[in-house]
């Protein structure tokens, strides 16, 4: 297995322990936990497997992973197993992709209460989405969308964002009927960008009213109902931004951007560059910019380096993907169902050559490929957390 030559893990190991003893005090437990979980990644300490190819016999130590959803390492195939789970959905009709994103100035806000506002986010989005949709003045019907929350800017500053993707087109509000939309265009922007303003303040308010918000530093006044009305003021004047790209060109095109925005974490390791006495180097974009002057190279210090990464650490147990409208879990099966039948199109052959002899599915061969022959690995011995493999003289470690 490749590993790039710098890793999130490499900067925690060099900086993590004077950084955290630093901030004592001011992480809390999800952001401890998830530096320890990088840290251990693919280590001795989360013990691990000997495999050896049953070609030509290579044999190699693998550790575990550790499987934390904001680990750069664990994301992989992860993505590729919910992947595979939403092949079946897909309908073969143009999708777009669709970007709903928070002011600026409720950066603050947004970052002492995450789970709140992460969650009206969601709800504001997808309420806009379905709502304009369903209005027979624009599309008049009921469409699926799937929402993936990011809370990144490409320099790691906290910018929370919904990607959508969404398919052109609905059931008609009787059912009977598939509704396509236009050409290459879905909802109007304008329209969705004022809905959302006023449905996200609007869910906001309430928030605050029911006492579900939390300030502190310079905005601890904001605790007042008066103060946080004129805080809310500006922006409901100010125009939010939602953006909506072209169609994609197929259903193989919105798989690809799926595998590349589900699991995406703050920052790839395939974006860093260096680790040194000036800080951590990484490629970044600049989205104001266009052409080659996009593509930028920032230096951080390592320990502010450290403080943006957790800032994208989400709440436990909080969803970063789900799906509304059609493809909602609850009639998922039945809504795809009567889109395929109303689209005239038949449900995808199970090949038979992946099924067993009582006509299941039989799970695919997921071990992984011999580096030297491309041959099969299996398991020759395994080792608990903090022990070491006695594997044969030669052994590579991934």
């Amino acid at each position: 297995m490749h590993r790039p030559p710098l890793e999130v893990a490499d900067i925690f190991h060099r900086h993590g322990a004077a950084w955290r003893a630093a901030q004592a005090g001011h992480l809390s437990l999800g952001q401890i936990k998830v530096m320890a979980a990088i840290e251990a990644c693919r280590t001795a300490a989360l013990g691990g497997h000997v495999e050896g190819c049953e070609d030509c016999g290579q044999v190699r130590i693998a550790y575990n992973s550790c499987r934390n959803r904001h680990c750069p390492k664990c994301q992989g195939a992860a993505a590729r197993d919910w992947l595979a789970a939403r092949d079946a959905d897909l309908l073969p009709v143009g999708y777009f992709h669709v970007v709903f994103t928070l002011p600026a100035r409720m950066a603050a806000i947004a970052w002492h209460n995450k789970a709140v506002i992460y969650d009206l986010l969601f709800k504001a989005a997808s309420e806009t989405m379905l709502t304009i949709a369903a209005d027979p003045r624009h599309l008049g019907a009921r469409i699926g969308l799937t929402a993936v929350l990011h809370t990144w800017g490409s320099a790691m500053t906290h910018h929370p964002h919904v990607h959508m993707i969404v398919p052109g087109g609905g059931l008609s509000l009787d059912g009977e009927r598939w509704v396509a939309c236009r050409p290459g265009f879905l909802l109007p922007v304008r329209v969705l960008s004022r809905l959302f303003r006023r449905l996200f303040l609007s869910k906001l308010a309430d928030a605050h009213a029911a006492g579900h918000l939390q300030f502190f530093g310079d905005d601890q006044g904001l605790s007042d109902r008066h103060a946080f009305a004129a805080f809310l003021a500006p922006l409901r004047r100010t125009n939010w931004f939602v953006y909506a790209k072209p169609p994609f060109a197929g259903p193989e095109a919105v798989l690809a951007y799926l595998s590349r925005y589900t699991h995406r974490v703050a920052i790839a390791n395939s974006r860093l560059i260096s680790l040194d006495e000036r800080g951590v180097t990484f490629r970044c974009k600049d989205y104001r910019r266009n052409g080659a002057e996009r593509d930028q190279v920032m230096t951080l210090d390592a320990g502010e380096f450290i403080r943006r990464f957790l800032l994208h650490v989400l709440p436990k147990g909080f969803h970063r993907i789900r799906h509304y409208g059609l493809l909602a879990s609850a009639g998922r099966k039945a809504n795809i169902l009567r889109a395929r039948a109303l689209l005239a199109v038949p449900e995808p052959e199970t090949d038979c050559a992946d099924t067993d002899k009582a006509g299941l599915a039989a799970s695919p061969d997921t071990r992984p490929r011999c580096p030297c022959c491309g041959g099969r690995m299996i398991v020759l011995e395994t080792f608990a957390r903090g022990h070491y493999a006695r594997a044969p003289p030669g052994t590579q470690t991934p």
